[in-house]
């Protein structure tokens, strides 16, 4: 952090950086961190203390007000916060209890095919990696909806881990769109897959802004004909015209 830097305190809220400072308590020299509050007040906290503080996350571009120290605005807005998580908290247990109680499609284990791609893999599997292909292959074998979330930085091989469960789906007779939120996405995706499965006979295709009326106007009509088995697209793909005939989404 830097002197002017916008700080949280838990106990105090929001103050500003000033810098380390070496104070003496009790005859005992103590190195802190001083924080500026409204109207100029110092705050001292001890090094012992640093897990209370946090740089300040808040609106870009937006400059937060200053707290007072001892004052009831802070604590205010922990409480109403603290009710807010909570009711957040049981509209999620609502959500997920639906989410449990509802039927979804069940796929079926992996079959030699699914091997097969997974096996031409020129690259070898990283531990995150085979675990992430494994939890999603097994969520989809499941009876009720998946609700999965992967994260990783570039080149940490999520495409291939989202090419193994669109194969898996396809092998079961289903058609898979594949959301992104890019128009360079869309393309760079629609080749990555289209190169990954070419030996297995998938017919892949894509849509954006890009593509031209006559292009649409075929894509939607072969989805709608089941004979496009994955679609990858930006939000064009969210058209009510682009209707599937049987269809798993990502």
């Amino acid at each position: 952090m830097q002197p002017g830097d916008f700080v949280t305190h838990i106990d105090h809220g929001i103050g500003k950086y000033s810098g380390l400072e070496t104070i003496e308590i009790n005859g005992h020299k103590q190195e802190t961190v001083r924080l500026i509050y409204l109207n100029n007040d110092i705050l001292y906290v001890s090094i012992n203390s640093l897990h209370k503080i946090s740089r300040y996350v808040g609106k870009d571009g937006t400059e937060p007000k200053v707290n007072k120290i001892g004052g009831d605005a802070w604590k205010n807005l922990k409480r109403k916060t603290k009710a807010r998580i909570k009711d957040i908290a049981k509209e999620l247990i609502k959500l997920y209890a639906k989410r449990k109680a509802s039927k979804g499609f069940s796929f079926p284990p992996d079959g030699y095919l699914q091997n097969e791609l997974e096996a031409s893999f020129i690259y070898e599997d990283t531990p995150d990696q085979l675990l992430s292909t494994q939890q999603v292959k097994e969520d989809m074998e499941k009876e009720y909806p998946m609700d999965r979330l992967i994260c990783g930085d570039v080149g940490f091989g999520k495409t291939e881990v989202a090419i193994r469960a669109a194969f898996k789906a396809v092998v079961a007779g289903k058609q898979v769109a594949v959301l992104v939120p890019t128009t360079i996405l869309a393309l760079q995706h629609y080749k990555t897959f289209s190169e990954r499965l070419k030996e297995f006979g998938v017919t892949i295709d894509y849509i954006n802004r890009f593509r031209s009326a006559k292009e649409k106007t075929d894509i939607i009509q072969k989805l709608e004909e089941g004979k496009i088995e994955i679609l990858i697209g930006t939000h064009a793909i969210l058209s009510s015209q682009l209707k599937f005939k049987i269809w798993v989404c990502w």
